[in-house]
């Protein structure tokens, strides 16, 4: 130990006048502070510009997905607006089973059910549009009321032609096997 200890005096003495021993300015914990709180502040201003670009994108999605929305019209009832509602979900449940039967057999039967609902859809729009022109009277209400569920018997029958389909398939496929 002891000669370990002759080897760091050694060491020392041999770059004794090379050590950096300049003293600190009388004023260096002052600068030290100023130089600290010019980070704070920097720090602020990237948090405030950081709350301010979440907020501006947060303000541009809700007027995307506000605009996303021609669907929904102000001027008509609660009731409307309900009866509007209630078909709308029952509508996209039944294309969410359309589309859960996506198979290379049934793609064209998809398509073209899927190109016919945008017909229905935008006769819907019209009607709307009406609606929101002209107020609500029965007519309007019966056409838009007749749309909805003339879209949703529509969906049912193609997913009835398309289960049709796979069960004449697994029994024509059944039979080849027997």
């Amino acid at each position: 130990m002891k000669k370990e200890n002759d080897n760091l005096d050694q060491l020392f003495e041999k770059f004794e006048n090379q050590w950096d021993v300049q003293e600190l300015n009388s004023n260096h914990q002052v600068n030290f502070l100023n130089k600290l709180n010019k980070k704070e502040s920097k720090r602020k201003y990237w948090f405030m510009t950081a709350v301010a670009a979440s907020i501006v994108l947060m303000l541009g999605v809700s007027i995307f997905y506000k605009n996303d929305k021609p669907k929904e019209f102000k001027f008509a009832s609660k009731e409307t607006k309900r009866t509007d509602s209630i078909f709308n979900i029952l509508i996209d449940n039944e294309l969410v089973k359309l589309k859960e039967k996506s198979s290379p057999e049934n793609e064209q039967i998809i398509n073209d059910a899927l190109k016919q609902m945008k017909v229905f859809d935008a006769d819907y729009q019209k009607i709307i549009n009406e609606l929101q022109k002209n107020g609500e009277n029965k007519q309007i209400i019966y056409a838009m009321i007749s749309n909805l569920q003339t879209r949703i018997s529509f969906l049912q029958t193609v997913l009835q032609r398309i289960e049709e389909n796979e069960n004449l398939k697994n029994t024509t496929t059944h039979e080849k096997t027997l």
